[in-house]
């Protein structure tokens, strides 16, 4: 396929991003206010060092969230974490493009400034994965001037792989295939969340059909808990009731099965979590990472999990161990072959319950909100798209800034 906005260079090869990504990323959203009343009073060291000793080698952040960054960056660069864990040995992944609820410049001046402002939060000298965050909310023209953005840094060292994110699914793919048709390059990730739960299963085998045709090499699973709404406290407790975009019909049908979860002897959230891991591990699989424990050339769907305590983090880890061992193949080891039937038995336990979730959620099941809101204006006015703040950031990154750069205007106008 011929590009039609070529890179102004080569690129050198480079490994396929499935060969790179680990399958479970910490997701850093919940050190914002969004989820928890002050973030800055997390355990964020101990927990960060904890998924770090424990094996998890991915973190996911933006600006949007908040402290995110700062907090994340400081956990991350602190003598204790630095003096096991190098840069080298971990998966760092930001976004780009939003910056308040109903506020977005995805033009590339903001972008370049943006990726370069994630830098210094997290105190790194160049970023794994960068996604244009909630690509649905502005016009395909502006997430291909972002993209190609994006692709600029990429050839001057500052990332390393790039992708799209948000929450409607079939804008997600038909983004995915409008990137593909006018670059002739495919993006490497997109993220959507909340669209494989036990509440929704939009992300499913339609969907990964698309994204396959538009070349994209990795679709990752996030909110696997659906933003609160598959807990036992619900959306409407705490920090979430203020800003969940959700009907108030969902929030009660999600609300009615936790009586369901502990009628089986189970909680709510350990369910969504053990059944969307184990789920997207599979359905996920073809647009997936490599996992060690697998034979080789096995990929395994990746997603990621939404961490505020070194509990939780330990229970989703212990969750994902014990989902891993029944996707092994059959040994005669006879310890191994236990726990992968234990783990099997398990994933068939958990299906059941969720079946009778299902009857339960009746309309509500794989039901989507609007994503924008019908009416929805971008705050961010004209006179202020591609200002960025004169702090020194640009400043100091000055010598990275003289690759040729395509304008908004400088493209056709697209319907994705």
């Amino acid at each position: 396929m011929g590009s039609l906005f070529p890179n102004p260079s080569p690129d050198p090869p480079r490994r396929p991003l499935h060969e790179s990504i680990p399958p479970l990323i910490f997701g850093a959203a919940t050190f914002n206010t969004q989820y928890v009343p002050d973030p800055f009073e997390l355990p964020a060291l101990s927990i960060v060092s904890r998924a770090l000793d424990l094996g998890v080698k991915a973190f996911d952040t933006s600006p949007y969230y908040g402290p995110s960054e700062l907090i994340l960056g400081d956990a991350l660069s602190h003598p204790s974490v630095t003096a096991k864990h190098p840069r080298s040995s971990y998966f760092l992944v930001t976004k780009a493009g939003r910056i308040a609820g109903n506020e977005f410049d995805y033009s590339p001046d903001w972008i370049e400034y943006s990726v370069y402002r994630s830098l210094e939060r997290l105190h790194t000298s160049y970023l794994d994965l960068v996604y244009m965050h909630d690509a649905e909310f502005v016009s395909p023209t502006e997430v291909l001037a972002a993209v190609l953005e994006l692709r600029r840094l990429r050839s001057e060292g500052v990332i390393r792989y790039v992708g799209i994110s948000g929450y409607p699914v079939g804008k997600l793919c038909t983004l995915a295939e409008m990137i593909y048709r006018e670059t002739g390059e495919p993006l490497d990730a997109v993220l959507s969340y909340g669209h494989y739960t036990v509440q929704n299963m939009t992300l499913g085998t339609s969907a990964m059909t698309r994204f396959d045709r538009a070349g994209v090499d990795v679709v990752l699973n996030a909110s696997m808990l659906g933003m609160g709404l598959l807990t036992t406290r619900g959306a409407d407790a705490g920090p979430m009731a203020t800003w969940h975009p959700s009907p108030e019909g969902l929030r009660k049908a999600c609300q009615d099965l936790v009586p369901v979860a502990v009628d089986a002897g189970e909680k709510l959230e350990v369910v969504a979590i053990h059944w969307a891991l184990d789920n997207w591990s599979r359905v996920g699989a073809p647009k997936g990472g490599r996992f060690p424990g697998l034979p080789a050339g096995n990929r395994i769907g990746v997603s990621v999990m939404g961490i505020s305590s070194v509990a939780e983090l330990e229970e989703t880890y212990r969750v994902f161990q014990s989902m891993t061992e029944g996707l092994q193949p059959e040994t005669a080891d006879e310890e191994q072959a236990r726990r992968r039937q234990w783990s099997l038995d398990r994933r068939q336990r958990i299906q059941a319950v969720v079946e009778m979730m299902w009857t339960v959620l009746g309309e509500w099941k794989d039901y989507s909100w609007d994503s924008p809101e019908p009416g929805f204006i971008n705050q961010r006015k004209p006179t202020e798209v591609g200002v960025t703040p004169d702090d020194g950031i640009l400043n100091k990154y000055s010598t990275k800034r003289h690759s040729l750069r395509l304008t908004v205007e400088e493209l056709p106008d697209l319907v994705a």
